[in-house]
């Protein structure tokens, strides 16, 4: 239970901002005045704001940004104004959306990225979900979409996506194999429906081919990087498909594609979200998906962590120290 928040001044607007980048210590409180919604543009006051590894990569300066630079990339809350030709939503909806900048206690952005909360769905779970929960739609239904057929290897199972991505393959009819770093974080994997889980990073590829009869996965969904790259790999049937989707222990080495042909003709790709839903409609059809797979109970929000938001620094520690489990939400 959070406890009552002491801070005095927590009525006046403000964001957390970076003028450089660097450790959690660059992540400073600014109050601001809110900007009034422009055509095209909708204003809400937050109600959460949701905490993803990508934050982290642009805190340290692994995704360049242009500073000073305001965090978060998803939140939810309640509209107060809209902008000229905003038909999509209006003043008094709850609404989570995708935009740049919202550790902060309002923000002002194109509503065109904004969706409706279904009733059932609160603000801190539309917050807490919406990226993460896309991703795994992307994932899922999108790039190769998984069948009751497939054998699909998730690291990461009980993170932010990946606490959607494994109940969801689950849900699917797919047998899931699941990598994680420790026996306690197995034993939720299985919860979420992972069938087999792989407990550390050592030997990973070998403990699959003893899982899958020597034939390997059909699917890698890799969100750790550098660390796992080439065991996803190896862990591949012919034809497999290798989904690099993250960084969370730096980047990949670089790869030559002859390692592709020596496995068995793999496939790799390293997706993007938004080429995924760059129109209205696309992101309209993943939320869709996504809220209809929550209201019929296939998978949470699962919120493990919640901080307030002027404690961001603490958040990514959390994140960055593999300590989290489910999603992250900052209270304003």
């Amino acid at each position: 239970m959070r406890q009552k928040l002491e801070n005095t001044d927590m009525h006046e607007p403000y964001r957390i901002i970076m003028n450089e980048t660097g450790g959690t210590d660059v992540l400073k409180v600014e109050h601001f005045e809110p900007r009034a919604p422009g055509p095209g543009e909708a204003l809400v006051k937050q109600a959460a704001s949701g905490l993803n590894f990508i934050d982290t990569y642009y805190r340290t300066g692994l995704y360049p940004v242009k500073l000073p630079f305001v965090q978060g990339s998803e939140g939810a809350g309640t509209v107060e104004a809209v902008g000229e030709g905003v038909t999509n939503v209006k003043p008094g909806d709850r609404v989570a959306y995708l935009g740049g900048g919202t550790y902060a206690t309002h923000f002002t952005g194109p509503a065109a990225r904004m969706v409706v909360l279904p009733d059932g769905i609160s603000e801190e779970e539309g917050a807490a979900v919406l990226l993460k929960g896309l991703t795994a739609w992307m994932l899922l239904f999108e790039i190769r979409p998984i069948t009751d057929r497939d054998t699909v290897l998730i690291w990461a199972p009980v993170g932010g996506v990946g606490s959607v991505l494994t109940p969801w393959a689950a849900s699917l009819g797919a047998r899931v194999i699941a990598v994680t770093s420790s026996p306690e974080k197995a034993e939720k994997a299985e919860e979420l429906g992972a069938s087999d889980t792989i407990v550390g990073y050592e030997d990973v590829a070998k403990k699959v081919r003893e899982l899958t009869g020597g034939v390997g996965v059909d699917v890698s969904l890799d969100s750790v990087g550098k660390r796992s790259f080439d065991a996803s790999l190896s862990s591949l049937k012919k034809r497999g498909w290798m989904i690099s989707y993250g960084n969370a222990s730096g980047a990949a080495d670089p790869m030559p594609p002859g390692r592709l042909a020596a496995g068995g003709s793999l496939i790799l790709t390293r997706p993007s979200l938004f080429s995924f839903i760059d129109t209205p409609e696309d992101l309209a059809r993943g939320a869709r998906h996504l809220f209809a797979a929550m209201k019929t109970g296939t998978f949470g929000a699962d919120i493990g962590q919640r901080f307030y938001m002027k404690e961001a620094g603490k958040a990514h520690e959390a994140l960055e120290s593999g300590k989290t489990t489910g999603a992250t939400v900052l209270m304003p």
